[in-house]
């Protein structure tokens, strides 16, 4: 208490953020009820209160730590309950100022606050840089692994390779296959070709060694120079082949092979 008898602005303070020992707030509490200047300096700090709270923007709640708080009261031991305040009274010209010192630990709290909050915008920002990076990340390590497999096909010492022609005259369609069984990795590059009628489009076949029947390796259209590529389709691995085939189909593919045979060749390796 100060030397007149009445409570200090800290103790105050402390009092209505119920930061007191029960002894202590027991004893402010009986002197709030006769001194009539006490009560106002409270309504005043509990207003000044109210005020910092509100400067500091609000974030939202850890999900589970409402019902933590809540485990933590229902736990703590019994205090028993304060006496609401009375009425605000204004206080009179020439009451007590607030020092300096007073407002250094709200200061300090609100600054911790607008700190922390920045912290967090930091974090969110650099969470979504990382995520950028990750996606991105992945799908160089997507184009690598297929550059991968295609430079298997074409480098393999197993490969069949196989040039499919439809005639010796330099300007005739022509087509170069590289071919690797046990990966069922195949790469078509066909020059030359000529334009098709809509819905159509050129269809690569294997003749498999074995005398089974042709199987499909899938549908491409020449560019206007009349060129076209086959990279990768999806085969069955193991297929050995005894001969390669192009013909004419419907652009969706077809299930057997539709006569003239435009190009066609067999390997070269083994």
């Amino acid at each position: 208490m100060t030397g007149n008898g009445h409570n200090t602005q800290e103790e105050l303070a402390s009092y209505a953020m119920q930061g007191l020992p029960v002894e202590e707030s027991a004893s402010i509490r009986a002197h709030l009820q006769s001194c009539v200047q006490c009560r106002a300096e409270l309504a005043e700090v509990c207003g000044d209160l109210a005020l910092l709270g509100l400067a500091v923007e609000q974030q939202p709640l850890p999900e589970g730590a409402r019902q933590r708080f809540l485990e933590r009261i229902a736990s703590s031991p019994a205090v028993k309950p304060q006496a609401a305040p009375a009425a605000v009274i204004p206080i009179a010209a020439g009451g007590t100022r607030r020092g300096p010192r007073f407002w250094v630990p709200w200061v300090a709290a609100a600054a911790m606050a607008i700190v922390a909050i920045s912290l967090g915008v930091q974090n969110r920002a650099l969470n979504d840089e990382l995520q950028d990076e990750s996606r991105l990340v992945t799908n160089l390590a997507g184009q690598a692994s297929r550059a991968q497999q295609v430079l298997e096909v074409l480098t393999a010492p197993s490969a069949q390779r196989v040039t499919l022609t439809g005639g010796k005259a330099p300007a005739e369609p022509a087509a170069r296959a590289t071919y690797l069984p046990e990966r069922g990795g195949l790469i078509l590059l066909a020059t030359n070709l000529k334009p098709l009628p809509a819905g159509k489009a050129y269809e690569l076949w294997i003749i498999p060694a074995d005398g089974k029947a042709p199987v499909p390796a899938g549908v491409f259209s020449p560019d206007a120079g009349g060129t076209a590529t086959l990279v990768l389709p999806p085969l069955a691995s193991g297929i050995r082949a005894k001969a390669f085939g192009v013909t004419v189909e419907k652009a969706s593919g077809s299930d057997a092979p539709t006569s003239p045979i435009i190009l066609s060749g067999a390997p070269t390796g083994s």
